[in-house]
């Protein structure tokens, strides 16, 4: 019996309008610098596969902002250098601080069409909502500005946990806001690997929120029943 519903945050609630190589080169254009979008959003890709994961382990908190903030341009600077127009930047430590309070606001963000009817419905249902993510603590004024926050009991995020979906960790962590076992969770995610191979593999329930209609190769995965993945392409039909 599901008591508790686990969402994964952005891909499963909201996404980033347009792309996110238009959003950095919307604001990098306010410094002189001009760049395809194209080609940004996959140097900003290339850049974030290649990135650690963000989790700050031993770290106390009030630490962890400043080094968010710092991850996150490691991988920005990467991303111009991949696009070949890093050098273009006269302040590109100006141009980053404004890019990341941008992505703090509701502006670059949108709400799947999807999500509102399913929270309701699940809320309606006595079923207690929580949020399990990879993002930074930026994430709470995101959910807040999207208007999502209220639907929520408890916010679980890597940086504060100090580990990373698929880590098994950051599930445990957030069972333990709740007083309820594995079993009776259900984690919902948009990521394979983070987030149903890794809710299956911490004993939780898992849908794998499939909206880009990707195919995977089940049988390479650590899964009892990678057979049988359950997946939807939207919150409609769970």
């Amino acid at each position: 019996m599901t008591k508790i519903i686990f969402l994964d945050a952005a891909g499963t609630l909201f996404d980033v309008r347009g792309s996110v190589g238009e959003v950095y080169g919307q604001i990098a254009q306010r410094f002189g610098v001009t760049v395809k979008s194209e080609e940004l959003n996959a140097a900003f890709f290339q850049s974030f596969a290649s990135a650690s994961p963000m989790a700050f382990p031993g770290i106390e908190a009030a630490k962890i902002p400043q080094l968010e903030f710092e991850w996150w341009q490691t991988v920005s600077v990467k991303a111009f250098q991949i696009a070949g127009i890093f050098h273009q930047f006269s302040d590109f430590s100006k141009f980053f601080v404004e890019l990341y309070a941008h992505f703090a606001t509701a502006e670059p963000w949108f709400v799947y069409p999807d999500v509102l009817p399913a929270l309701n419905k699940w809320q309606q249902q006595g079923i207690e909502l929580a949020v399990v993510s990879n993002f930074d603590s930026r994430l709470y004024a995101v959910l807040k500005a999207l208007n999502l926050a209220e639907y929520f009991t408890s916010v679980t995020i890597s940086t504060e946990v100090g580990a990373a979906k698929p880590d098994s960790q950051i599930f445990t962590a957030a069972l333990q806001k709740h007083n309820c076992i594995a079993e009776n969770v259900l984690h919902i995610g948009d990521s394979f690997k983070a987030d149903y191979c890794g809710a299956k593999n911490a004993g939780l329930n898992a849908i794998w929120l499939n909206r880009q209609q990707e195919t995977i190769d089940s049988g390479k995965w650590n899964l009892t029943d990678s057979q049988k993945v359950e997946e939807f392409p939207s919150l409609d039909f769970i």
